[in-house]
């Protein structure tokens, strides 16, 4: 038996098996991009309504799919630790005379740190968005607006009652037929 015939063997076992082992790698590199493009897609599809359960989901699932090893991957990872941080830090002080202008000024910072990360994972994932695009092209219809602004005032006017600050309003109505004798 001669070296060529010693290599061919060799590469007659080992040929499928590192096929093999290639096609794991192409398959785990892909699953791995759409884990990532579902997160952004979620994100971009839910830019305008961040109370949005998908919405939470989805940065939740930042730290599982994007790792620090590639620089693009990490510029992800430092976007979503400044917005994660400023979510925390909201205002909380409702007695507070300033409280909507601090609330006001969080928001926009906080839209500010949404746009970063959005553009850092655009950046990651190969596409060509500009920020003044991701902060501007989302769509919401106004009926959405409206709702999350009358839910607010629901919840804020049953929490002032709740608290005591502000009296529960009560109408007494007669409702007898014989209350009009």
């Amino acid at each position: 038996m001669t070296i060529s015939d010693g290599l061919m063997i060799v590469a007659v076992i080992l040929g499928p098996i590192l096929a093999v082992q290639v096609q794991k790698r192409i398959e785990a590199w892909k699953q791995g991009r759409e884990s990532k493009l579902s997160i952004f897609k979620t994100l971009m599809s839910t830019r305008a309504t961040p109370l949005s359960p998908r919405h939470v989901e989805a940065l939740n699932m930042i730290d599982l799919e994007f790792s620090g090893k590639d620089p693009n991957e990490k510029q992800v990872l430092d976007a979503w630790k400044l917005y994660h941080n400023h979510l925390y830090e909201a205002p909380q002080d409702y007695e507070d005379p300033a409280y909507q202008t601090k609330l006001d000024a969080w928001g926009t910072k906080k839209d500010e740190y949404l746009i970063e990360l959005l553009y850092a994972m655009s950046r990651s994932l190969g596409y060509t968005f500009d920020k003044v695009q991701l902060k501007k092209d989302a769509y919401t219809p106004k009926g959405y607006a409206d709702l999350e602004f009358e839910f607010s005032l629901i919840r804020r006017g049953t929490l002032d009652m709740l608290y005591g600050k502000r009296p529960l309003p009560v109408k007494l109505e007669s409702t007898s037929p014989y209350s009009k004798l």
